[in-house]
C-alpha cells in the first residue's frame, strides 16, 4: 500500500492545490521574466495558456476543497 493510498480525501484535495499553487508561481515567473527584460515583450501563447491552464486547476483544486470540507462532519 503507498502513502496516497492511506492519506484522507481532504489531504489528498490539500495536496492537489499546493501542486496547482507551484505550477501558477512557475508560469507566473516565466511571465514576469518576459515582461521584466522589455516593456513592450510579448508573452507567447504558449506562455498565458499555460498560465491560464495552471490558475483554472487552481481555482478547481480550491472547489474541490471547499467542496469535501463542506460534506465533512465535524470533527
Amino acid at each position: 500500500m503507498t502513502t496516497r493510498n492511506t492519506l484522507s480525501l481532504e489531504a489528498i484535495a490539500l495536496e492537489r492545490i499546493a501542486v496547482a499553487a507551484r505550477e501558477v508561481q512557475a508560469a507566473s515567473a516565466v511571465l514576469e521574466k518576459r515582461f521584466g527584460g522589455a516593456p513592450r515583450a510579448q508573452p507567447s501563447t504558449l506562455e498565458l495558456a499555460r498560465f491560464a491552464a495552471a490558475m483554472q486547476e487552481l481555482l478547481s483544486a480550491r472547489e474541490e476543497f471547499d467542496r469535501l470540507m463542506a460534506n465533512s462532519p465535524p470533527q
